[in-house]
């Protein structure tokens, strides 16, 4: 007779036996998979905060948590973050700086960087980050250039305690260069920097080619902006979750300084200079 429970019933693995497995699978960028529960089927586009992004043919992005629950093939898998490549000789930083691989990341100075808008926070931890904890410098997070005064006036800067400021669409005759303007006018101005890029939005300062499109869309006026480029791309963009997964997928594209635009480059490196002096 055929025993099923198998003749030996404290051998290891009998709770298994007949169970199928579950491979562990590394979301490698292309890999095309089918989410069990949903149908959705895409290729992964990248792996970001514990999340693996997926396209569909259609061009809709969706974000789902890494682990079980994919079809590989039609065979059940785990998703697990990509391997990363072995590092071969000097390593380098994204924002291209050498890799200390005895560098610790020190205390955090009273100096501190400013940048307006949570995108743009998060764009320069990416590029930045291993950098500013080297250097013990936080970034912190502006919700608007005309917030800024309150913010001084709250907490000063002085000459142990510098602020670097980032912000958008700082071009002559914006509403953001005046403001600029008149604080660095004030009593704050000897210790605090002021820069910008020129662009609208900071989606701007990532290099079409790294998203593989020809050129960032021109939006007319009277469209919210990160609205129309993502319709004009034909992605989605009814709700700010839309919203939010079109920006995951724009950060998702960049892994170095070469994926940015030199205008937000080079204003960066020069904060991180005035409050490392």
């Amino acid at each position: 007779m055929d025993d099923r429970y198998g003749s030996d019933v404290l051998a290891a693995g009998w709770r298994d036996k007949g169970r199928p497995t579950v491979s562990t699978v590394p979301a490698d960028r292309g890999l095309v998979v089918e989410v069990a529960l949903d149908d959705f089927v895409g290729a992964v586009t990248g792996v970001t905060a514990g999340h693996v992004e997926l396209e569909d043919r259609h061009g809709r992005v969706r974000l789902f948590p890494v682990g079980g629950g994919f079809l590989v093939d039609g065979k059940p898998v785990q998703l697990v973050p990509p391997r990363a490549a072995a590092p071969a000789g000097r390593t380098r930083t994204a924002s291209g700086s050498f890799a200390d691989p005895r560098a610790r990341a020190r205390v955090a100075r009273a100096s501190r960087i400013l940048v307006e808008g949570r995108h743009d926070a998060e764009l320069v931890e990416k590029v930045w980050g291993a950098d500013l904890r080297v250097e013990g410098v936080v970034v912190e997070y502006l919700q608007g250039v005309d917030l800024l005064e309150d913010l001084l006036r709250a907490e000063p800067p002085s000459a142990e305690r510098r602020y670097g400021v980032l912000v958008d669409h700082l071009v002559p005759g914006s509403k953001e260069t005046r403001i600029a303007e008149q604080i660095l006018r004030g009593p704050h101005g000897p210790h605090l920097r002021i820069v910008g890029h020129p662009y609208i939005d900071v989606w701007q300062c990532v290099t079409p080619r790294a998203l593989g499109i020809a050129a960032w869309p021109e939006v007319p006026r009277g469209i919210e902006w990160k609205k129309g480029v993502s319709r004009a791309l034909g992605w989605p963009a009814e709700d700010q979750t839309d919203i939010a997964q079109n920006w995951q997928r724009i950060l998702g594209s960049v892994t170095t300084f070469r994926d940015l635009d030199p205008a937000l480059l080079g204003r960066v490196e020069e904060l991180i200079d005035f409050v490392t002096a």
